[in-house]
C-alpha cells in the first residue's frame, strides 16, 4: 500500500498506524535513500512501542536495542557485510523470534534476512513530502 506524507505529524500518524500492526517475531526492512526518513519512521513506530528513551540512528553502532511492550533491534548495515554481521553474532538476534527487528540497508546482509519480513519503502519527494510503500 501507498502512502503519501507531507508533513512529520503525517510521518507519525502512519508510524502509529503501522506500529499497531506488528507482532513478536515481525522483521522490517527500510528502504530509502540517504535523509529519506528511515530513522524518523523507526523513532515513531518505537515510540508507540512503548520506548521511552531517546531513539537514534544506529548508523556508527550499527545496533541498538530498546525495551518497549517488547525487546526492539534497530540495525543500520550501511557499513558491514554478511560475514562481519555474523562475526558479530547479528544471526543470533535475526533469529530471535521474541523482538522486533528493524533492518535499514537490509541488502548488506541479505543471505541472513528470514523468508518472511515487512518491507517500508520511502521515497523522499521534496523536504517535506515522503511516499511510504509498505508491504506486509
Amino acid at each position: 500500500m501507498k502512502y503519501i506524507v507531507k508533513s512529520i505529524e503525517d510521518t507519525e500518524n502512519l508510524a502509529k498506524n503501522f506500529a499497531s500492526t506488528l507482532c513478536v517475531g515481525d522483521v522490517v526492512l527500510l528502504n530509502g535513500d540517504l535523509g529519506a526518513g528511515k530513522t524518523t519512521f523507526t523513532k515513531f513506530v518505537f515510540k508507540n512501542l512503548g520506548v521511552k528513551e531517546i531513539v537514534n540512528s544506529p548508523t556508527f553502532a550499527i545496533l541498538k536495542s530498546y525495551q518497549g511492550k517488547v525487546p526492539l533491534h534497530h540495525f543500520d548495515t550501511y557499513r558491514i557485510s554478511t560475514e562481519e554481521a555474523i562475526e558479530a553474532g547479528f544471526d543470533e538476534i535475526l533469529s530471535d523470534r521474541n523482538s522486533i527487528i528493524f533492518i535499514e540497508w537490509s541488502e548488506n546482509i541479505a543471505p541472513l534476512l528470514p523468508e518472511k519480513v515487512k518491507i517500508v519503502n520511502i521515497k523522499l519527494i521534496d523536504d517535506n513530502t515522503r511516499e511510504f510503500e509498505i508491504n506486509e
